[in-house]
């Protein structure tokens, strides 16, 4: 199964990110959506799993859970926005994917076989980073994300 995986859209679907996620299996978004017309747009391409962030304050996010534990592919997959709000050891959890947003910085690591995912931000540029989403391969292993520019 292909993941797309976003985050940080802040009210921003930007006209690059559908394409972007054309043929994905399944859609991971972070937090920081921003708008409620956002997750809807996104599951006319794919299902979509999705939590809230620090600026989905307003009443329509209140559906969205802060972290979610879901199996996509026999993978065990936990989001939470701020990675730094991470509690326990997601190896002795048997986590194989920690999805995070909130730095807007793209990056993956590989801690204990567990991969630690940060798509970047694919909404408005915050400072000189870039936009990004992040594409996933649930089936190779080790799980090694593939990031999309949308905008240098």
């Amino acid at each position: 199964m292909q993941l797309g995986i976003l985050s940080d859209t802040h009210g921003l679907l930007r006209p690059e990110v559908l394409p972007a996620l054309a043929g994905v299996g399944h859609i991971l978004h972070a937090g920081d959506i921003g708008r409620s017309d956002i997750v809807p747009a996104l599951a006319a391409i794919a299902p979509v799993t999705a939590i809230r962030g620090n600026v989905d304050t307003q009443a329509w996010a209140q559906a969205f859970p802060e972290t979610i534990q879901l199996t996509l592919a026999g993978r065990r997959i936990l989001m939470l926005h701020d990675r730094k709000a991470l509690a326990g050891d997601p190896a002795d959890d048997g986590l194989d994917l920690v999805v995070s947003g909130h730095s807007h910085r793209p990056g993956a690591e590989t801690l204990a076989g567990v991969l630690h995912l940060n798509p970047g931000s694919c909404g408005p540029r915050r400072f000189r980073l870039p936009v990004t989403l992040a594409l996933l391969d649930l089936a190779v292993m080790p799980l090694a994300p593939t990031f999309v520019t949308l905008v240098d």
